[in-house]
C-alpha cells in the first residue's frame, strides 16, 4: 500500500465531494477515474476488491470506499479526514437547501444544472464499467454471475439478498477448494457487520437524543441504494415517530439526489427540518458514524482476505455481482438522464473523450453545466 500525505488526501476527497454527482455508481466511477487512472494510487484490481468488500458492510458503499481509500493512502487519521471531507460539501449544500425549504416551503429549481450534468455522469459511469468490468469478469463463470445479479435486480430481488446469495454461493465454492487443498476452513466474511439499536415504535415528542440514535441505527443496518434508505427513513420518521410528512421525506431524499456526494446526506435535511442546525449536525453524525467504525474494523483484515486463495475466489464472485448491480443501477440512471437528442449526444461524446484521453472528470462536469444552461436558454 502506497503512502501519501494528509494534504493530498484532503484535496482529492474534498474535490470529489464537490463533483461526485450520480449517486453511488457515479461516485465510484469518478473515484476510479481520479485515483486509478490519473493518480495511480492503486491498481484496477485493488480498487475493485476494496469496493467489493465495502459492499458487504452496512451503510453507503461509496462513502465507505472513500473512507477505506483514505486509510489505504495515508493511514488511519486519513480515514477520518478523507471521509469527512467527502461528506462535508453535501452536508453544507443540503443544509443551505433545508434553510431555504424551512423558510420558503420549497426547494430551489436545479433542473438546468442536472440537465447538463447527468449525461456526463452517465458517460463517466460507462467508462468505469468498461474498465472495471474487464477486471472483474475474469472467466465465463464470473460473467454469468454478473449477468445473474443484473437480472435478479430487474426482477425485483433486493440488493441485500443478491449480495447475500452471492456470498453464500462463492463462499461455499471457496471453502470446497480450500478443503480440497488443506482440509481446513478458510477465512472470509459471509455477511456484513451490523450494529442494531432499537428505535421507538410509538409516537413520542421530538428529542435530539432520539434523532441521533435513530440515525445511528439507520446508518448501522441499512444496505443498498437511496431507495433502500428511503424505506428506512419512512419507517422511522413518518410511520413511527410522526416527525415528518410523506412530502417532507421525499423532499429530503430529493435534496440528497440533486447535490453531489452521498445520498445519505439527506439526513442533514431531516435533522434541520426537525431540529434546526443542531439537529442537522447530530443527524449527519449519527448516520455516517457507523461507516467509519465498520471500515476501521474491516480494513486491517483486507490483506489477509486478498492473500488467501479461497478468499480470492470469494472476492472475485462478489466483484462480479457488484459490477452487475452497478450496471443495473446505471441503466436506471441513464433512462432519467438521456431525455432527448442533445443529452444523448452529450453522453456519447463524453464517453469517447474519456476512452481516448486522460482528462480530469471535473472539466467534463463543468462543461456539462455550461452546456445545460446554454441549451435551456436556447429552448426558452
Amino acid at each position: 500500500m502506497s503512502r501519501g500525505t494528509f494534504r493530498e488526501v484532503a484535496a482529492v476527497f474534498l474535490k470529489l465531494g464537490l463533483l461526485a454527482f450520480g449517486g453511488a455508481a457515479g461516485q465510484i466511477a469518478m473515484m476510479r477515474r481520479e485515483l486509478v487512472e490519473r493518480r495511480r494510487w492503486l491498481s484496477e484490481q485493488d480498487f475493485l476488491d476494496l469496493f467489493g468488500i465495502m459492499n458487504l458492510i452496512p451503510g453507503p458503499s461509496s462513502t465507505e470506499t472513500v473512507i477505506a481509500l483514505g486509510y489505504w493512502r495515508a493511514g488511519w487519521p486519513a480515514l477520518i479526514l478523507g471521509g469527512g471531507l467527502f461528506i462535508l460539501p453535501a452536508m453544507l449544500m443540503i443544509l443551505a437547501l433545508a434553510w431555504v425549504y424551512v423558510r420558503y416551503g420549497s426547494l430551489p429549481a436545479v433542473q438546468w444544472v442536472l440537465y447538463g450534468v447527468n449525461p456526463i455522469v452517465i458517460a463517466i459511469i460507462a467508462d468505469a464499467l468498461w474498465s472495471l468490468g474487464r477486471a472483474a469478469m475474469k472467466n465465463v463463470w464470473l460473467l454469468l454471475l454478473g449477468v445473474a445479479a443484473l437480472g435478479l435486480y430487474f426482477s425485483g430481488v433486493s440488493v441485500v439478498m443478491i449480495l447475500l446469495g452471492t456470498a453464500l454461493l462463492t463462499g461455499a465454492i471457496a471453502l470446497t477448494e480450500k478443503w480440497k487443498k488443506e482440509s481446513r476452513p478458510a477465512f472470509f466474511p459471509l455477511g456484513g457487520l451490523a450494529v442494531a439499536a432499537t428505535s421507538a415504535v410509538a409516537v413520542i415528542p421530538f428529542s435530539m437524543t432520539r434523532l441521533f440514535l435513530t440515525m445511528l441505527k439507520i446508518g448501522a443496518v441499512s444496505y443498498g441504494s437511496g431507495y433502500v434508505l428511503l424505506a428506512f427513513l419512512h419507517h422511522d420518521f413518518v410511520r413511527h415517530l410522526h416527525w415528518l410528512t410523506e412530502k417532507q421525506l421525499l423532499d429530503a431524499i430529493a435534496a440528497g439526489q440533486i447535490t453531489p456526494g452521498p445520498v445519505f446526506a439527506s439526513a442533514t435535511f431531516i435533522g434541520y427540518v426537525t431540529g434546526g442546525l443542531r439537529g442537522a449536525l447530530l443527524a449527519t453524525l449519527g448516520i455516517f458514524l457507523p461507516s467509519f467504525v465498520f471500515v476501521a474494523i474491516v480494513f486491517p483484515l483486507i490483506p489477509r482476505l486478498k492473500g488467501s486463495a479461497a478468499a480470492r475466489t470469494f472476492l472475485d464472485g462478489i466483484n462480479a455481482a457488484t459490477m452487475g448491480l452497478m450496471a443495473a443501477v446505471s441503466w436506471q440512471l441513464a433512462r432519467g438522464a438521456i431525455v432527448d437528442l442533445f443529452t444523448a449526444l452529450e453522453a456519447v461524446i463524453a464517453f469517447f473523450i474519456l476512452l481516448r484521453y486522460q482528462i480530469n472528470a471535473a472539466w467534463l462536469i463543468l462543461g456539462g453545466v455550461l452546456a445545460g444552461f446554454a441549451m435551456k436558454l436556447a429552448m426558452r
